[in-house]
């Protein structure tokens, strides 16, 4: 802090001669503060004018145990309320409440809200959208609630989680007002949506994006066709399938369903009839290249953040608000994203393939 009123001040403590400078030092003021290793007192310079604003313990600052950060990184990485209580008081003998606790944590609330209505880039390639479903407590009853998630691959290859937003269950309604947040923070265009097969959907993001193309997860296609097979048939269902969505095109596509369904139809007519009645929206893929396809035709690359938000929200069965269920997918989202260093493999590739394809309503945006 002597240092930091040098470099205020513009010369040095006891320095001699004639100085630049109508403000001189005046002294100390004794402060108390909190550390993990106690209490104690420093002595603050101070400078005539009062015009020294120290940055490495500011004004008012009594805590400088960095207990705050401590408290959000594990509240970030899932433990309850209760065990961010007792492991403080293991390693620094710190007494905090759970009450104590989520006060710390509603700090990072404007950060939340910043970071929902932050500006999008113009153009993405691939967006994808899922929900996950959680018990969030109000007026005394438990309600399920549905937190939305929309993640897209940038122009330059990079994942982004655009918005999370929790709200009623899951329906058409509610993603078309996600849908026109995306267009509001800057989204001009999408080149692929890779969803699930929610009732609505289709017409909710050709409302907002009508130039998009719409790609059912493949995925979850042949869950929903498992449903109808026996256990004992299903490896070899799977099998016999594998021939559909592995196909070079269309045609052979649409030709290797007929033989699944020759084999399988009279057994299992509404595990073909899922695949017959849907296929408009499934075989968007199989027009482009592998490495697009890879992208896609399946939601992976969200469920596997999915798979991440569950990790951290398993040690609670109920949360108390909206508001909390928020704060900690988006505390859950910076740690994921931190990793998220690695471009999609054959970027280059991929990129020259859809400006080929899409020309002007990519290259505009780049």
């Amino acid at each position: 802090m002597e240092a930091e009123l040098d470099a205020t001040l513009g010369y040095e403590k006891n320095r001699k001669g004639d100085l630049q400078t109508d403000n001189k030092r005046n002294g100390h003021s004794p402060k108390n503060l909190k550390s993990q290793y106690g209490e104690f007192q420093i002595d603050v310079p101070r400078d005539r004018n009062g015009e020294f604003e120290p940055k490495l313990i500011p004004k008012y600052q009594r805590d400088i145990s960095g207990i705050e950060e401590k408290v959000i990184s594990l509240y970030a990485r899932g433990m309850s309320t209760r065990d961010i209580h007792d492991q403080l008081n293991d390693l620094y003998g710190i007494e905090l409440s759970a009450e104590m606790v989520s006060k710390i944590t509603d700090k990072i609330l404007p950060q939340v809200k910043e970071w929902q209505s932050r500006p999008l880039n113009p153009v993405y390639p691939f967006v994808f959208m899922d929900c996950i479903h959680y018990k969030v407590r109000e007026d005394g009853r438990i309600l399920s609630r549905a937190a939305y998630v929309v993640l897209g691959v940038t122009a330059e290859g990079y994942k982004e989680i655009l918005s999370i937003t929790v709200g009623a269950n899951e329906t058409s309604k509610f993603w078309l007002g996600m849908l026109n947040d995306l267009h509001n923070r800057g989204v001009k265009d999408v080149l692929f949506f890779c969803v699930d097969g929610l009732p609505g959907f289709k017409e909710a993001i050709q409302a907002v994006f009508p130039k998009a193309e719409i790609q059912r997860c493949v995925i979850h296609m042949l869950r929903n066709s498992f449903k109808y097979v026996s256990y004992k048939d299903l490896k070899k269902f799977a099998s016999d399938f594998k021939a559909v969505y592995n196909a070079p095109n269309e045609a052979t596509a649409l030709s290797e369903l007929e033989n699944v369904k020759e084999t399988w139809g009279k057994k299992y007519p509404y595990a073909i009839s899922n695949w017959e009645n849907n296929w408009e929206d499934v075989s968007s893929f199989f027009q482009f290249p592998d490495d697009i396809r890879r992208i896609m035709y399946t939601t992976n690359i969200i469920e596997g953040l999915n798979r991440q938000y569950r990790k951290v929200t398993k040690t609670k069965s109920v949360f108390p608000s909206d508001t909390s269920l928020e704060k900690m997918l988006y505390l859950a989202s910076q740690n994921v994203t931190k990793k998220w260093t690695q471009r999609y493999r054959n970027w280059d590739q991929v990129l020259n393939q859809l400006i080929i394809l899409y020309g002007e309503r990519l290259t505009q945006h780049l």
